[in-house]
């Protein structure tokens, strides 16, 4: 027999004309994509979404621009879906336009995937052996999308590179999650990526609809929805396909037929053509597509019959197997439906595929039920006779969905298994999960010798191996649902993970007795109702430690504590969490099972520096992650980077924090551990907001928000970062808006104190900064409540002194006596349960006490003083502002000392203009005007004593005493009475004041005054 590619490629050329060879209309949309390869040519990458309903043109428009970027000289990448995606063959549109990429640039290839081919494999396996099993994780997926893209920002470095994926309604999760990543993260290069889909089939539950929704949101993204033709574009269609003005009856009846869809219009010309009228096809929309089908000779119809059913694409030897008709006989069927541009040889020279998806729809759909089965079954046989027809990362998958289709449960399950074994090893989570619940599906139709048969296909993290020996165990239907578990949680789809878990406890709690295996799904329950947002998982996890109680040490154990000493490091670092980490360490080291050691070893560590034992609980952690990443364990080394640095900036070493979270954001994105990633960039951010490096903590949490990381929390962190910022500019409407939808991210299920506290003590700085003094005192009363575990202290005094610093601002304003002496002791009741373990914290007990003193009219300078002096060694340039302003406002205030006022004044201003912290300049710029200072760098001499009556903001001596009536509460007629004034005189100089101070109403002309003093002596 010939070799079938020089069959594709004889046949190649083979066509009935169909296809107008006028491209028409489409003339905005193929300047949009003309224009996005002139950007990406000039460094630019560009992304760009392709929608219409099946027939509309998508793939001619497609056709089109690239024909023009390969005129301009660019490389071209095509993969398109296909409908196997669904039951489990991964990144297979990725997959084709790599291999693409591969035949035309071979050696640039090879030189930007720099050593990770195994890796890159897992995509294109031509690239080399993807490797054993190694440890399943979020990240591992991560790192796989992560090289992919880095891999195409490199080839795109030197030239323009336009990749295509077509058919996305049909694409993998994978692909999905793959093209997610891709569209959020690429950055540099000289490529396009164009997607098409079919929008008639995202339908309200179809999973491309979410992904859409997503990609709208990205400024970066251009989406192009294809109408249908109109009359005059049909017109066009029509004179392109008969190469002859068409008949304006003929015009009329397609263009009413066909509703403008450019695949119908051909179809009907088609059938036009062949003599049967227009009018006499069935309205049928499956009958208008098999016409021509029909129209084949008998053996051509036979041969499209079983294209259809092999799959979107079908290699020539393969179909050659399953027709059984000699090569005279197929080549001559295949050319006529070549020839009647029913089927198209692939780009490859390797197959066969309909031209059209929704024909090859058509005729499976006609097929009968005992028809679809007899054919699946004979592509299975001709597999299994001959594994080398396809290739070989799609054969066990192909393989597993023939049998499937072909009726045959015991033929299916063992394929099945084999199936989702290759898709885990590609870190294809969600294929492996419908592989798995295929095998769950098909479990009870296989006869039991041949379940007998089975052995474990893998083991599922720290699931309890049988202790017996594998070649002679079989797989048990447990088994199998805790792999199902562990691929649906990472996958991402956590709530069927617990529908799984919640199964396999009902039959551990039923006909099994397995307290090992219960305890292992108890903690996988116990992370999923956290992560859901459900619960904060302790219930599952005191169950599960309550089952292996008495029982041998094993990796089960080890896991059950340290998830217990991880809940009590969150949650509640105290004795308790402690004992359980030294217990994970103790139990991981002696059934030797290092990995869950190391990762127990970082909790202690963190547990230990909350207790107070800073030096030994950094030293574990240190070595904790010296140890993983000598040993490659890179996701416990990024945590190690996580808690580390959380550590650092805990204990007022802000520059430290940032020194170990760049290092490991590093580590993180060379090995595509995006999540963890995530989780260090928030720490980055929090600590380049503590240094006064504020642009650049903005953009690493937007940059954090844009990375594309699955868990919310780091998000969380970063808008509450967001949050902070804008309060310290002077913009609580922002504020608010992050702090809605930090929440969200958080959820309200999981109450964890390094989340809530800082929440609160946003809301607390938003409230203070609306004038809301009651929401400010709830939200403290809230706070008190629950009180500060151990280790919260760098949550604490911070949302205490925002809480006393708004009472001290609202001072002498009646609306704010009521209710002041308890919330005063209410802030001495959380001063005194917070740990002082470092410089920073000092400086800050001494600032909330000077603030209380304030609130209390009793400051002094001497005390401002100290509090300044605490802060002046440390990298905390806004809390040394804040102070520097505090201490010039008392010395102003106690006479005397102008000229250090002045010079405070300054540097507080300086760096009040440096940070954009606007509040803090007016606050400095007004107290400056109130005592008549300059605060122009060049020397000055103190400006001369006031006028008796006057004032820095110009107020007369009669505004004066309006503003002190307007302070204490008094309406314009009740000033009016009280200064012997009219109503409308009144009235008259509230507005004047309000203008001259600057301010929008009463309330904060009245704050204004009592911080300023402004109704005391002159200053």
């Amino acid at each position: 027999m010939s070799d079938g590619t020089e069959v594709c490629a004889m046949l190649g050329a083979v066509e009935t004309r169909s296809v107008s060879p006028v491209f028409v209309g489409r003339a905005g949309e193929l300047t949009a994509l003309t224009e996005a390869l002139s950007r990406a040519t000039a460094g630019e990458p560009q992304a760009l979404l392709i929608g219409g309903e099946a027939g509309v043109g998508k793939t001619r428009l497609i056709e089109e621009f690239l024909d023009t970027a390969c005129d301009r000289g660019a490389v071209v990448a095509l993969g398109g879906c296909v409908e196997l995606g669904a039951d489990g063959l991964p990144f297979a549109p990725f997959a084709a336009a790599l291999r693409a990429l591969r035949r035309r640039l071979p050696e640039e290839l090879t030189a930007a995937a720099d050593g990770h081919e195994g890796e890159l494999a897992r995509l294109l396996p031509e690239l080399g052996d993807p490797g054993s099993h190694e440890p399943s994780d979020e990240d591992s997926t991560a790192r796989l999308f992560e090289l992919t893209v880095r891999l195409l920002e490199r080839l795109a470095a030197d030239r323009t590179v336009v990749l295509v994926l077509e058919d996305l309604h049909w694409a993998d999760a994978s692909t999905r999650h793959l093209l997610t990543y891709l569209l959020r993260t690429l950055r540099r290069g000289r490529i396009v990526v164009v997607a098409s889909y079919r929008a008639d089939d995202i339908h309200r539950r179809h999973p491309l609809r979410p992904l859409l929704a997503e990609l709208d949101r990205l400024r970066t993204i251009r989406r192009i929805e294809l109408s249908r033709f109109t009359r005059t574009e049909v017109h066009r269609q029509l004179t392109g396909i008969l190469a002859a003005e068409p008949d304006p009856a003929l015009v009329e009846e397609v263009f009413a037929r066909s509703d403008g869809n450019a695949f119908f219009v051909e179809e009907l010309v088609v059938s036009h053509e062949a003599g049967c009228a227009v009018g006499q096809l069935s309205d049928s929309l499956r009958d208008l597509l098999l016409v021509r089908v029909e129209a084949l000779p008998e053996g051509a119809q036979r041969v499209a019959r079983i294209v259809a059913e092999g799959g979107s694409t079908v290699e020539y030897g393969l179909l050659a197997a399953v027709a059984r008709l000699s090569e005279d006989e197929l080549i001559e069927a295949l050319r006529a439906a070549v020839g009647a541009n029913i089927l198209l040889a692939v780009p490859d020279g390797d197959g066969y595929r309909f031209r059209h998806s929704l024909v090859r729809e058509a005729v499976s759909d006609d097929l009968l039920p005992g028809e679809r089965s007899r054919l699946n079954r004979r592509y299975a046989e001709a597999l299994e006779a001959d594994p080398g027809l396809v290739r070989p990362h799609e054969r066990t998958t192909r393989l597993a969905t023939y049998w499937y289709h072909a009726h045959d449960p015991e033929k299916a399950l063992p394929t099945v298994l084999r199936a989702s074994v290759e898709t885990r090893k590609r870190h294809a989570y969600a294929e492996q999960l419908s592989l798995l619940e295929r095998a769950m599906e098909l479990w009870d139709k296989v006869p039991a010798e041949t379940r007998d048969s089975l052995r474990p296909i893998d083991y599922a993290d720290a699931y309890p191996a049988c202790g017996c020996d594998p070649e002679t165990t079989s797989l048990r239907y447990l088994d199998l649902l805790a792999e199902a578990a562990v691929a649906a949680r990472l996958s991402g789809e956590r709530e069927r993970a617990a529908k799984i878990c919640k199964m396999a406890l009902r039959i551990l709690d039923g006909d099994e007795n397995d307290p090992l295996r219960a305890a292992w799904f108890w903690t996988e329950m116990a992370r999923l109702q956290s992560n859901l947002g459900k619960g904060d998982g302790w219930p599952e996890i005191a169950r599960a430690q309550e089952l292996v109680k008495g029982l041998p040490p094993s990796a089960v154990h080890a896991t059950v504590l340290v998830g217990a000493a991880g809940w009590g490091m969150l949650r509640n670092p105290g004795p308790e969490a402690l004992a359980a980490a030294e217990r994970a360490v103790e139990y991981a080291r002696f059934v030797k099972a290092e990995p869950i050691e190391l990762n127990a070893r970082i909790t202690l560590g963190t547990i230990m520096v909350s207790a107070g034992d800073i030096e030994g609980g950094l030293a574990t952690m240190h070595e904790a992650r010296e140890r993983t990443t000598a040993l490659g364990q890179f996701h416990e080394a990024a945590r190690a980077h996580v808690n580390l640095s959380s550590a650092m900036e805990a204990l007022g070493r802000s520059a430290e924090a940032v020194e170990i979270a760049v290092a490991g954001i590093e580590l993180a994105r060379s090995r595509g551990l995006v999540d963890s990633a995530g989780w260090i960039r928030a720490n980055l951010a929090e600590s380049l907001l503590s240094l006064g490096d504020w642009g650049r903590s903005k953009e690493e949490a937007e940059l954090l928000l844009r990375s594309g990381a699955s868990s919310t929390k780091p998000g969380g962190t970063a808008l509450l970062q967001l949050a902070h910022l804008a309060t310290f500019r002077g913009e609580p409407a922002r504020a608010a808006e992050h702090l809605v939808e930090a929440r969200s991210r958080y959820g309200a299920r999981d109450p964890i104190p390094q989340y809530t506290l800082p929440t609160a003590q946003a809301e607390i700085a938003v409230a203070a900064a609306e004038g809301r003094l009651a929401d400010v005192r709830e939200q403290l009363a809230a706070v008190a409540e629950t009180g500060f575990p151990p280790g919260t202290h760098r949550y604490g005094w911070p949302l205490v002194l925002t809480a006393v610093t708004a009472e001290a601002d609202s001072r002498g304003l009646p609306a704010a006596d009521e209710g002041r002496a308890g919330a005063l002791a209410l802030v001495r009741r959380c001063v005194r349960g917070l740990a002082i373990p470092a410089p920073v914290w000092e400086a800050y007990s001494r600032q909330v006490s000077e603030e209380l003193a304030r609130a209390e009219g009793r400051e002094t300078a001497a005390r401002w003083a100290e509090v300044v002096a605490a802060y002046e060694p440390l990298d905390r340039p806004y809390q040394l502002a804040r102070a520097r302003h505090r201490l010039a406002d008392a010395l102003l205030v106690e006479g005397g000392r102008r000229e250090e006022a002045l010079a405070l004044l300054r540097a507080a201003h300086a760096t009040a203009v440096a940070l954009g912290a606007r509040p803090l300049r007016e606050d400095v710029e007004l107290l400056a005007a109130r005592a008549r200072l300059s605060l122009a760098p060049e020397k000055q001499a103190a400006a001369p004593a006031e006028q008796p009556g006057e004032d820095g903001f110009g107020l007369t001596p009669r505004e004066q005493d309006v503003l002190r009536l307007v302070a204490a509460g008094r309406t314009n007629r009740q000033i009016a009475e009280e200064l012997f004034i009219s109503p409308k005189t009144a009235s008259v100089h509230v507005s004047n004041i309000l203008a001259k101070l600057g301010v929008a109403g009463r309330g904060e002309a009245a704050a204004l005054a009592h911080r300023l003093h402004l109704l005391d002596a002159p200053l």
